[in-house]
């Protein structure tokens, strides 16, 4: 996938291998927000952690468990969620999930080289 590029398949993005055991796919980039497929197999837990990028994401298919500043909720396909720029979070697949994620500003850990 190139930056900026309008249009992205499949094809250009393909998937990473994150450290905690969950792959992403970066889709669409802009100056200001970043587009993810994220694929996060059942019992992955996505540690703690904060960073400065907003964050918002949907819940495609699966099940999860994602806590936003210390709240708990376990999220269902069609469920969303957001979190601000700074705040912990983390998360557990309980099966099988797919989530879409958007971040602002793009983390450049992220774009595709």
């Amino acid at each position: 996938m190139t930056d900026n590029a309008p249009f992205v398949t499949p094809a250009d993005a393909s998937q990473m291998l994150l450290p905690f055991g969950a792959y992403r796919r970066t889709l669409g980039t802009t100056e200001h927000m970043m587009l993810l497929e994220v694929y996060v197999p059942r019992e992955t837990v996505v540690p703690e952690h904060s960073h400065v990028h907003e964050q918002v994401g949907y819940l495609i298919s699966g099940r999860m468990e994602f806590t936003v500043g210390g709240v708990t909720h376990t999220l269902i396909p069609g469920d969303s969620y957001a979190v601000p720029s700074n705040v912990l979070h983390s998360g557990r697949a309980i099966v099988d999930s797919v989530l879409v994620e958007v971040f602002s500003p793009p983390r450049e850990d992220f774009r595709s080289r």
